[in-house]
This record gives C-alpha cells, sequence and structure tokens, in this order.
C-alpha cells in the first residue's frame, strides 16, 4: 500500500512537472514582439505626454504635438512657441544613454501652422574588447522632420510630416557596416468639437496619426533592409471643466505597429525552409505591403494580432491654467513585449514659459523602464514678446 502511495505521489509529481514545463515552453513559444529597427524614434519625448501613460494624439495642442499630433497646431492658442525636453534613459541599466528632443511650431494666420523637431538619442559609449585592441564607439540615432497643418473647417485639421533618420550604431568601424539613413511621412488628423453637460460647455477631440511611412534602412554589409517603426494612433480626449478655474481632461490611445509580424519557425519546419520564409515573407516585403500585412499576419490569428495594440489611458487635472497634475497607465501585452507601467508627473505654466516632470513606475518586475523621469522646458513666443514691450501677434485661437 506505501509503495501503490509513493508511486502515485511520483507520478503525480512528474505529471505536474511536465504541465509546468509545457506550459513554460507554450508561454515560451507566445512571445513574439514586432521587431524594427530606430526604436528610438519610439520613444515618447515629452513629460507632459509621458505623464500620463504615453498619451498625446487627441489631447490639448501644445509645442511636443509635432511627435503626436501635427494636426492639432493650427488650434493653439499661442502664435509660435518651443519647447527641449531631456531623458535620462534606462537608467537601472546604465548612466549614459538620453533623448534630447527639440520642437517648435508657428501658426501663419488663423488656420495654418508650420511645425518641426529635432530629436537625438545617445547610447553612450560602449567599449568593444577583441583579442588584439580595445575600440570605444559611441552609437547615436538622430532624425528631423517639418510638417506644414491647416484647418479645413473650423473644427477639424490635417496634417503631413516629412522626416530624415540618421541610425549610426556601427559596431566596429573597420568592418562593411555603415550608417543607416531612411526617410519618411507621416499623416494626421484631429477633430475638436464642444458640447454641453448640464450648464458645463465641455470639449470632446479625438486624433489619429500614421507616421514613420517610408522606406526601409539598412546598414551595410547586409542585403537585407530592416523595417522602420511605422505606426498606428487612434486617440480620444474628453476636457470636463468644474468652474472657471478647475477642470480635468481624460484621454484615452490606442496604438500599433505597421510593420510585419518576423516569422516563427514552425515544428518539424526545417531551418533551410525556415529561413527562405523569412526572406520571401518579411525581408522581401516592401513598406507600404507591409502596412497591410502586417493587419494580418500574426502566427496566432486574431488573438494575437489584438495582443500587438498597446493602450494608454490618462488623466490631466488644471488648475486655473497654470498648474496641472497628471497620472496614466501604459499596457502592452505580455507576449509583445510587457511594457506595463503607471505614470505621473505635474507641470507650471507661467506666461513665457512653462516646466513638466514625469516619472514611471513599472508594474513588471525587473523592468529597466521603471523610476524613468522625463523634464520638458516650454516658451510661448507671445508671452516672450509681451514680455519685451513688443505687440503681441496674431490673433487668440477662438473656440
Amino acid at each position: 500500500m506505501k509503495q501503490q502511495t509513493l508511486y502515485r505521489l511520483c507520478l503525480t509529481v512528474l505529471v505536474l512537472g511536465l504541465a509546468l514545463a509545457s506550459r513554460a515552453q507554450d508561454k515560451q513559444n507566445m512571445f513574439n514582439p514586432v521587431q524594427t529597427s530606430v526604436t528610438s524614434l519610439s520613444i515618447a519625448p515629452d513629460a507632459r505626454a509621458g505623464a500620463m501613460g504615453d498619451i498625446g494624439v487627441a489631447t490639448d495642442a501644445d509645442a511636443n504635438s509635432q511627435y503626436w499630433n501635427p494636426s492639432k497646431y493650427p488650434f493653439n492658442i499661442a502664435r509660435a512657441g518651443l519647447s527641449a525636453s531631456y531623458t535620462p534613459w534606462l537608467r537601472k541599466l546604465v548612466s549614459d544613454i538620453n533623448l534630447i528632443n527639440v520642437a517648435g511650431f508657428y501658426r501663419m494666420g488663423d488656420y495654418n501652422a508650420l511645425s518641426a523637431s529635432l530629436r537625438y538619442f545617445s547610447l553612450g559609449e560602449v567599449q568593444l574588447h577583441e583579442s588584439d585592441d580595445a575600440m570605444t564607439i559611441s552609437p547615436y540615432e538622430f532624425a528631423f522632420d517639418v510638417a506644414y497643418s491647416r484647418m479645413l473647417s473650423e473644427r477639424f485639421s490635417m496634417g503631413v510630416a516629412l522626416r530624415f533618420i540618421y541610425s549610426d550604431i556601427t559596431y566596429d568601424y573597420t568592418a562593411e557596416s555603415s550608417a543607416g539613413k531612411a526617410f519618411a511621412a507621416d499623416i494626421s488628423m484631429y477633430r475638436l468639437g464642444y458640447f454641453f453637460m448640464g450648464n458645463r460647455e465641455c470639449s470632446f477631440s479625438w486624433g489619429l496619426n500614421i507616421n514613420n511611412i517610408g522606406s526601409k534602412i539598412t546598414y551595410g554589409g547586409d542585403d537585407n533592409a530592416e523595417f522602420i517603426p511605422t505606426n498606428l494612433r487612434l486617440g480620444m480626449n474628453m476636457t470636463v471643466p468644474f468652474n472657471e478655474y478647475n477642470k480635468l481632461s481624460l484621454s484615452v490611445d490606442a496604438n500599433k505597429l505597421l510593420v510585419p509580424t518576423y516569422p516563427k519557425q514552425r515544428e518539424g519546419e526545417a531551418d533551410e525552409d525556415y529561413q527562405d520564409r523569412i526572406q520571401k515573407d518579411y525581408y522581401d516585403i516592401s513598406p507600404i505591403s507591409g502596412i497591410f500585412k502586417s493587419f494580418g499576419d500574426a502566427p496566432n490569428g486574431a488573438k494575437e494580432e489584438f495582443q500587438e495594440i498597446q493602450w494608454s489611458a490618462g488623466m490631466e487635472y488644471t488648475y486655473n491654467d497654470r498648474f496641472s497634475v497628471r497620472a496614466g497607465y501604459h499596457h502592452e501585452h505580455e507576449n509583445k513585449g510587457n511594457r506595463k507601467y503607471f505614470t505621473a508627473g505635474a507641470g507650471f505654466k507661467m506666461s513665457v514659459f512653462s516646466i513638466d516632470a514625469a516619472y514611471v513606475f513599472s508594474t513588471s518586475q525587473s523592468n529597466p523602464l521603471d523610476q524613468t523621469m522625463r523634464f520638458t522646458l516650454g516658451f510661448d513666443l507671445d508671452g516672450m514678446k509681451d514680455l519685451f514691450g513688443k505687440k503681441g501677434g496674431g490673433k487668440k485661437r477662438r473656440r
């Protein structure tokens, strides 16, 4: 009897062990994030959006709208503005990775706007140790873009942006590899409307931005070019004023990379057949074909396609249009990268300048994004003119 009991116990432990191992293997097989080059283009640059869970496609227009949705610029109250943002990135891993972003805009009349931005992402210094000698490299990426946006009606606008991308991540200057270059474009739209909730006039807006529609990028020494992070972002925002001095904004964004999913090797598939399939179904796909292919190429069907959507929700409380408190949450499915984190931040605005800060609280263990901070300094050029006694330019945006 004791032997039978011991046998059953051992069998149970074995079955549970096999089940856990199978589950772990299935989980590993399910992990399949979308792969792109120049991933720094996907990093939210400014502190206001970063404090609300990386949200910005439908929020109120500000100087940082170039990254989120340049179509918002014609709705900006100020005639012109400038901002500079700084993010010390992945501080839990290294101390010298930084993102710097500068953006600005100018409204031409009441219905048109020109804008531009420059972002520089430094990967710090990397020591390479080889058998004969040692090499120190300083990889970096930058992008410069300009945009034009126009109001097509009192409530609706559209915009287009053109971008040059440069990525120098060469790991050995003696090899055939070289810096990668690419060109891309953005197409965006934005609508702002008003409605009454009781006796309060509230606003509701939605926005859409498809960015980085462009060429692939290659680093030399390889015939295969990589996809840049072409991206679809759709969002909504509602602002409710409690009284003359207090208002609350609630926002939600959905984000999806329009890049084909990298093929996974099928069970029993020969290595040579797998490499041929990668070449045909991934590297030989054009960027435009890749956009359409990205909506239906996930190995596990529609369920995995929905897993590729990243969700963000955020709120912003503002007092007297001067002081703001913000919070948000960003969710990425565990099979597609598992970036899950809460964010918080605050901002203070004067007539001439504004300052914003944001902080990340990761909800997943050992997440290198934990404790990431962002800082943004903004300048209202109309306010600067008034400060120096010059006549303010242009009309204030009417509602």
